[in-house]
């Protein structure tokens, strides 16, 4: 029988059967999609455990269409993916997010969440601005500077830097498969895998 944990309201005893999210944040660019589906991959197929990916771009999409990016319309998106996130876990699934959540108290509200039911990773992907902006895979950050997008993250609007993250990661300093072989360790040595 598992039992909360009085540090984190999260299940404990063989929590390899109890729900976890691993939630990613960072800039965009800062490498969140590669390491969740390197993630997701790793977890399926090595540790044998079905899982749900939810992708920020992919609930923009499907989920949360109607949202602009205001702050409040940012938080209510970061406050469905962690409503949903929450429900995977509450029924012991594996959920891995990526999502810019660039507010702190989004965050802390999905953690809560989760937490009621479950374990929650908060990985930040401290990929500097500079690097995100290089990368630029949709062209955002270019269009950002030239006014053609307002509200941009990073550029127009802040991103709070995590102060509760269990794992930070700079992509532009390790590569994909050390980012990931660093979150496995902490989950295993947390017993959730």
């Amino acid at each position: 029988m598992l039992t909360p944990n009085a540090a984190t309201s999260a299940p404990t005893g063989t929590c390899g059967v109890c729900g976890v999210c691993v939630f990613f944040t960072g800039l965009s660019g800062s490498g969140k999609t590669t390491l969740a589906t390197a993630l997701d991959a790793y977890i399926r197929v090595d540790a044998s455990r079905a899982t749900t990916l939810l992708d920020g771009d992919v609930i923009r999409t499907h989920l949360s269409s109607e949202l602009g990016f205001s702050r409040e319309h940012r938080d209510l998106n970061i406050q469905r993916i962690g409503f949903v996130a929450s429900e995977v876990v509450k029924h012991g699934g594996f959920v891995i997010v990526s999502a810019i959540a660039p507010f702190e108290n989004a965050r802390q509200a999905a953690r809560q969440l989760v937490e009621a039911t479950g374990r929650f990773y908060l990985i930040h992907l401290a990929t500097p601005l500079a690097v995100c902006e290089a990368r630029d895979v949709k062209g955002l950050y270019a269009k950002a500077r030239a006014g053609l997008l307002k509200g941009f993250t990073g550029v127009s609007d802040p991103y709070e830097m995590p102060a509760d993250a269990e794992v930070c990661i700079d992509t532009s300093a390790m590569r994909v498969e050390a980012g990931i072989a660093h979150i496995i360790s902490r989950l295993k040595a947390d017993g959730v895998l």
